[in-house]
C-alpha cells in the first residue's frame, strides 16, 4: 500500500502529530467505498434542514445549501483528529431553537440571535470538555428536570409538523406514509424479525431513513403532491464572500449582550439534550472494542466537546447553523459500527475508514448539482420524517429516564415539557427549578440533617 501505515494486532491505528492524533486517508487508514457509497445515498438526510433554513432564517436554497456542505465537511475534525464519533446535530432541539427564533423579528435580529446561540453552546462545550464539568451537570441535574427537557423537545417536533402551518399538511399522504415506512423499519415489533431472517431487509434497514424517504418521494410525485424535479447539471457554488458579508459576524457586528442573556437557557438545554449523545456513542466504541479485539477504538468526551467547541465556534463567527453543532448523530454511527464490527479486519482494515468515508461520501454528493437537483423538491419531507423521528426518540427517552421514579418526578416532568414545547427553554427551565424547590426538595429532612451535624461537631 505504498505510504500505508499498519497497526499491530490489537493496538490503536497510527496517526500522526502526538497528542493530535492526527490522520490522513491512504497513509492513516484505507479508502472503504461501502462507507462512501453510504453517505452518497444519506446525503438527503442533512438536506432536510435548509427547508427550516429559508422558512425561518429567509436564507435562500443556493445558500443553505452550501451552509449544508460546510458543515458536512468540518464532521471531519473528529475522525481526522483522533474522536471516534460520527458526528452531527443536536437534532431533538431544532423545534426548541425555531422556537426562540421565531421571538426576534425578521432578517438580520433573527441571524444575531442565532450567531449568540449557536457561540454560547459553543463556550459550553469549551468548559465541558476543557474541565471534565460534563459528568458532574448531568448527575447532579434532577431527573424531573432531564425527563421535562426531553419531553419538551419531542412535543415541540411533533407539535410543529402537525401544527396549521406544519410541514405535513403541506404532502400529508406522502409524508405519513413515509412516517408509517420510516417507525415499521426501524420500531416495530415485526421489523425485528425480519431483520434477522432476511439480509435483503436487514440491509435496507441500515440506511435509516433514505429508503423511507425514496419510497414516499416517488409516491408524492406519482400522486402529485411532489414535484417532478428538475435536474441541473452543474457543480454546487459556495459562495463564500456572500456568508461572510451578510450572515457573519464580519458582516452583521456581534450580538447585543441581551441576546446571549436570552439565549443562554435554551443553550443549557441543548447541551443536556446533547449530552445524551455522549453517552451513546461511548456506549456503542464500548460495543466494537468488544467485537474487534485486533483495533482499540478510544473515545474521549473531552476531545470530543472540544472539537464540538470549535465547530460551533466557527460557525457562530461565520455562519450561524441552525440544527447547531453537535456531539453525534447516531442513525451515522450505528451505521458504521455495524458495518465494522459485522466484518474481519480483511473486509474492513480499520475502524477510521469507514468512519471518515460516511461525510467525504455525503460531502462530495452535496456538491453535485445532479443529486442535489434530484432531491430538492422532498426536502420537507426529509425534514418532517427526521423530526417525527426525532420526537418519538425524545419521547421514549423522556419515558425510559422516568422509569423508576414516582409520580411526583413523572407529574413535574409532563409540565415541564408542555411548557418547554409552547414558551421556550427559559419558561420551562424556571418552572422546572421552582417545582423542583417546591415539590421535590425536602427541606425538613435537610435543616435536621444540619442541626444533628451541627450538634456532632
Amino acid at each position: 500500500m505504498g505510504l500505508y501505515r499498519k497497526r499491530n494486532d490489537g493496538g490503536e491505528q497510527p496517526y500522526a502529530l502526538g497528542p493530535l492524533k492526527f490522520r490522513l486517508p491512504f497513509i492513516h487508514y484505507k479508502f472503504e467505498y461501502p462507507d462512501w457509497i453510504q453517505g452518497a445515498i444519506l446525503c438527503v438526510v442533512p438536506m432536510g434542514i435548509t427547508a427550516v433554513m429559508m422558512d425561518v432564517l429567509g436564507i435562500p436554497f443556493e445558500l443553505a445549501i452550501a451552509f449544508v456542505i460546510i458543515n458536512n465537511f468540518l464532521y471531519l475534525l473528529h475522525t481526522h483528529f483522533g474522536d471516534p464519533s460520527i458526528a452531527g446535530w443536536i437534532t431533538a432541539g431544532i423545534p426548541l431553537y425555531v422556537g426562540f427564533l421565531k421571538g426576534f423579528p425578521e432578517g438580520e435580529a433573527r441571524i444575531l440571535a442565532l450567531i449568540a446561540l449557536q457561540l454560547t453552546v459553543a463556550l459550553l462545550f469549551l468548559l465541558m470538555g476543557i474541565f471534565k464539568g460534563a459528568d458532574t451537570l448531568v448527575k447532579r441535574l434532577p431527573i424531573s428536570l432531564k425527563a421535562g427537557i426531553l419531553l419538551g423537545a419531542g412535543f415541540a417536533a411533533i407539535f410543529g409538523e402537525f401544527s396549521l402551518n406544519g410541514r405535513v399538511w403541506t404532502m400529508p399522504i406522502t409524508i405519513l406514509l413515509g412516517a408509517a415506512f420510516c417507525f415499521f423499519m426501524m420500531f416495530s415489533k415485526t421489523a425485528e424479525p425480519l431483520r434477522k431472517k432476511y439480509s435483503l431487509f436487514r440491509y435496507i434497514a441500515q440506511f435509516g431513513i433514505a429508503i423511507p424517504f425514496a419510497l414516499s418521494y416517488l409516491i408524492g410525485m406519482l400522486i402529485g403532491e411532489v414535484k417532478v424535479p428538475e435536474i441541473t447539471w452543474n457543480f454546487i457554488p459556495l459562495p463564500i464572500g456572500e456568508i461572510i458579508s451578510n450572515y457573519s459576524v464580519f458582516g452583521l457586528g456581534f450580538p447585543p449582550f441581551e441576546y446571549f442573556m436570552k439565549a443562554l437557557p435554551l443553550a443549557v438545554a441543548a447541551y443536556i439534550i446533547a449530552f445524551g449523545d455522549i453517552l451513546v456513542v461511548n456506549s456503542l466504541i464500548d460495543e466494537a472494542n468488544e467485537v474487534r479485539k485486533d483495533e482499540k477504538i478510544i473515545f474521549s468526551a473531552s476531545r470530543n466537546s472540544i472539537i464540538v467547541s470549535i465547530r460551533n465556534f466557527i460557525q457562530g463567527i461565520f455562519m450561524p447553523y441552525l440544527p447547531l453543532s453537535g456531539p453525534q448523530w447516531t442513525g451515522g454511527q450505528v451505521l458504521v459500527i455495524n458495518r465494522y464490527m459485522n466484518n474481519g479486519r480483511k473486509q474492513v482494515d480499520s475502524y477510521w475508514g469507514g468512519a471518515t468515508g460516511i461525510f467525504w461520501g455525503m460531502s462530495i454528493a452535496l456538491m453535485l448539482g445532479p443529486i442535489v437537483s434530484l432531491f430538492k423538491p422532498g426536502i420537507n419531507i426529509g425534514m418532517a420524517l427526521t423530526m417525527l423521528i426525532q420526537g418519538y426518540l425524545c419521547g421514549y427517552l423522556a419515558m425510559e429516564v422516568l422509569k423508576e421514579k414516582g409520580n411526583l418526578e413523572k407529574g413535574i416532568a409532563v409540565i415541564i415539557g408542555a411548557i418547554l414545547a409552547t414558551k421556550g427553554a427559559a419558561w420551562g427551565l424556571g418552572v422546572g427549578i421552582v417545582l423542583w424547590l417546591l415539590l421535590e426538595k425536602n427541606w425538613v429532612k435537610d435543616m435536621k440533617e444540619d442541626t444533628s451535624e451541627t450538634k456532632t461537631a
